[in-house]
């Protein structure tokens, strides 16, 4: 399987002037334990991280510290997330069939979920999302923060990464959107918008991404409690 792990964000949200991929979480640098669990993986044979220029010798640190078994290729993304993903596809060796995308921000990820997403990917044919469900009740509201609908919570589901495509599939979709203009926050988003079918593969709600503060600490514990 071919793994595509997005790490072109900034710190904005997080209060840092730098990566927020960079920053310090339990001895090592946050990317670092997105790229362990990657590695880990049974079923990953290629990865591409996809970043900017200037994070890159910060990240050749953190490989340079890892046991690198598989491929990993240093890949120049784009200037948002949906550039950085068609960035990302047009490095994949020719080979590639299958690819997961996934957010580099989503340190907690495990091995296993990995491999999870790669044996249903390859045993179905059909994109994929890791993704739990919404146990809270969900409100949508107007322009006015006037509550308009509940919509039913066991329809729910809060999407996460892995996110796992047919390669060709997942670039003709990338080449709609740029003929559209669509702007997307996932690759899910323009399979959807195409009426092409994307299951949800049940993860664990610690696969959170770290995106404030309050999430650094929260991932911190959990690595605490592994």
């Amino acid at each position: 399987m071919h793994l595509l792990i997005v790490a072109a964000g900034s710190g904005r949200r997080m209060g840092a002037e730098r990566n927020k991929l960079l920053l310090p979480l339990a001895g090592r640098p946050l990317l670092a334990w997105t790229l362990a669990a990657a590695l880990a993986s049974r079923s990953i044979a290629w990865i591409g991280l996809v970043g900017q220029e200037r994070d890159r010798s910060d990240v050749d640190a953190i490989l340079q510290s890892l046991d690198l078994a598989i491929p990993v290729r240093w890949v120049q993304g784009g200037d948002s997330r949906q550039a950085s993903v068609a960035c990302g596809l047009a490095a994949l060796p020719a080979e590639a069939e299958h690819v997961l995308i996934h957010d580099g921000a989503r340190c907690l990820a495990e091995a296993e979920l990995f491999d999870r997403c790669s044996e249903a990917l390859l045993s179905t044919g059909e994109a994929l999302i890791a993704a739990t469900p919404v146990v809270d009740t969900i409100k949508q509201v107007d322009g006015q923060q006037r509550i308009v609908n509940t919509p039913p919570r066991a329809e729910l589901w809060a999407a996460q990464t892995p996110q796992g495509f047919p390669v060709e599939q997942l670039r003709q979709a990338h080449q709609h959107a740029v003929e559209q203009g669509w702007a997307v926050t996932d690759d899910a988003a323009l399979f959807e918008r195409l009426g092409w079918p994307v299951r949800v593969l049940e993860a664990s709600a610690a696969n959170l991404k770290i995106t404030t503060p309050l999430d650094l600490e929260l991932a911190a514990a959990l690595l605490r409690r592994r």
